[in-house]
């Protein structure tokens, strides 16, 4: 059985310069309490990586605006001009990866893997600096597994062994990214007594689940 937690209390746990995992497509699915105790620690040196820095004022885009991240792991950014003038400015460093090979990257360092071959990126600047395998003929690009120190997730409901469920589009990176960190915080929107979510409704199980955030009050 786990305790929860305030979310202040679960950003007092990740120091400044640490790298973290968060769920989310443009804020949907996104642990939002958590990001605003991060910005109110006044947290610094974030690596943040995920699918897309959302919207000034928005998501993990509260973030971007108070000067937490210095870097960004991301498929895209075009949808937050805040990231963008930062990264141009030289504020902010961004890495952008194709949306099917960050997803796959993260399940490979959740699964212990040495790394993804893909082909998508050959011929670009996805491909300088990284390693071509051919394999029957065909060339791959090796892709790096990511890890990180913390994943930050956002669940539909929680049950006080830390098993979730997620609502729709909202599981997105969720469930893959909580396999791929040192330390998993998952903040939903409600905790339930234990034996009240289903076995066959669990998508991310307790056993991978480290902390857990009290629900909005």
């Amino acid at each position: 059985m786990r305790k929860a937690m305030t979310a202040r209390e679960a950003a007092a746990l990740i120091p400044d310069g640490a790298s973290i995992l968060f769920g989310g497509f443009m804020g949907v699915g996104t642990p939002t309490r958590l990001f605003d105790a991060l910005v109110a620690r006044g947290a610094r040196g974030l690596t943040v990586i995920g699918n897309d820095t959302a919207r000034p004022g928005r998501g993990v885009g509260r973030l971007i605006d108070a000067g937490c991240v210095t870097r960004v792991v991301a498929s895209h950014i075009g949808t937050n001009p805040v990231t963008q003038q930062k990264m141009i400015a030289g504020e902010l460093e961004v890495e952008l990866v194709p949306q099917g090979t960050l997803a796959e990257r993260i399940r490979a360092g959740g699964a212990g893997l040495g790394g993804v071959l893909t082909p998508t990126g050959l011929g670009t600047v996805v491909a300088e600096g990284k390693q071509v395998v051919t394999v029957d003929g065909r060339d791959f690009l090796l892709e790096r597994p990511i890890r990180a120190d913390f994943a930050l997730l956002h669940a539909f409901e929680a049950d006080y062994y830390g098993n979730l469920t997620y609502r729709l589009t909202a599981a997105n990176f969720n469930p893959v990214i909580a396999f791929a960190a040192d330390c998993v915080i998952a903040e939903p929107d409600e905790i339930v007594p234990v034996g009240v979510i289903p076995p066959d409704a669990v998508r991310t199980p307790g056993v991978l689940v480290d902390h857990l955030v009290e629900r909005p009050r």
